[in-house]
């Protein structure tokens, strides 16, 4: 476990370099001059000048940071950011952004080598690596949740009174369940490396929407390529994912704008939360904690596009409102924006963090 919450922090960290790399090396390309780039935030634990660069690793160890000359005060320099066209500029800002798309596709290239896990119907046999059936959601209160299922954990076998069954497709669980309905039934579970039994016993009459056991039941398997196919597939299958997160985000917006609250199995999450999600997906093996990864590196995209000061997307947008207007917005008011936003989004990630806690213990 906690070799996993160490793994994870390290592969966020990671993240955030990378996407502070993209910034770097477009300004360089540009011909920009970078004053810093830093692993960490400031105080300085040690720093490295090489040529005009001064490359630092700091005490805070949560992210990373470039600082790029005529940024932040506009400069009349060739060498500063403010002198640029405005798609020199644009493509500096989105380098973080794009970064965040291209690490996702080499992830999603390895996975797609090693093998990705995806859904499979029952009556899908061929070519299949480890095929299994797992558990997709849990309600609350249910006979499931009070016997410790979780989330991701998988079922190997039925068993009731001298009967036992091995299981390798969903509707094999659901005959059995439908059939010893109000008897106590015995589930062997494999969580990771771990395996174990619980008893439970399905409701004669669960709730609307609701199973006897109160789960939904997942069939997946590995299905791998060949290395001269595995890039490919890495990129389409990183803007399907990219599509399917935005129209999560989608659904979401319009439910809450609709007065429905969050749709049902959606729960917005902070650092901790995240943590915990990396501990549950780590369990189940590389392809699956670096598909992990991968999601969490699209959905940094899209948060980091969104046009919100304190984000790159914020700072595009100052960007465009110049274009238009043929000349820079007041620098005052531009920080007084940004500085607003960032401890908005601070205290929005205190408040996530506090439920997050609050929800595990």
């Amino acid at each position: 476990m906690l070799l996993t919450i160490l793994i994870a922090f390290f592969s966020l960290i990671c993240l955030v370099v990378l996407h502070e790399l993209g910034h770097f090396a477009l300004a360089k390309k540009f011909g920009v001059k970078v004053e810093e780039f830093g692993i960490g935030y400031p105080p300085r634990l040690f720093g490295k000048k090489i040529g005009e660069t001064i490359y630092s690793l700091n005490l805070l160890p949560f992210g990373a940071f470039v600082k790029i000359y005529g940024h932040e005060e506009r400069i009349d320099n060739p060498r500063s950011f403010s002198t640029k066209p405005f798609w020199q500029k644009a493509l500096i800002i989105l380098g973080g952004v794009i970064s965040f798309w291209v690490v996702a596709a080499i992830l999603l290239t390895i996975v797609m080598y090693l093998g990705v896990p995806m859904q499979i119907g029952d009556d899908d046999n061929g070519n299949l690596v480890n095929p299994k059936v797992q558990i997709m959601t849990v309600s609350p209160a249910s006979p499931a949740e009070e016997a410790g299922i979780r989330i991701g954990d998988t079922i190997r076998e039925f068993s009731i009174l001298n009967d036992q069954f091995s299981i390798n497709k969903t509707n094999e669980v659901q005959k059995l369940t439908e059939k010893y309905k109000g008897q106590e039934i015995t589930l062997t579970i494999q969580r990771g490396k771990e395996i174990f039994d619980v008893s439970l016993i399905p409701r004669e009459v669960p709730p609307k929407d609701e199973g006897p056991m109160g789960v939904s039941l997942i069939r997946t398997a590995l299905k791998s390529y060949p290395w001269y196919q595995a890039p490919i597939q890495g990129i389409l299958a990183t803007s399907n994912l990219t599509v399917i997160v935005m129209k999560g985000w989608g659904m979401t917006i319009a439910s809450l704008v609709q007065g429905e609250g969050m749709p049902p199995g959606v729960e917005l999450r902070g650092p901790v939360g995240i943590f915990e999600l990396f501990a549950q997906v780590g369990i189940l093996g590389i392809s699956y904690f670096l598909h992990f990864i991968a999601v969490i590196s699209i959905c940094l995209a899209l948060i980091n596009i969104l046009p919100i000061p304190a984000l790159d997307g914020g700072w595009l947008l100052f960007l465009i409102v110049e274009k238009i207007r043929g000349k820079p917005v007041s620098q005052k008011i531009e920080q007084k924006i940004t500085v607003f936003f960032f401890f908005l989004l601070i205290a929005l990630m205190i408040c996530v963090t506090i439920k997050d806690i609050a929800r595990i213990f």
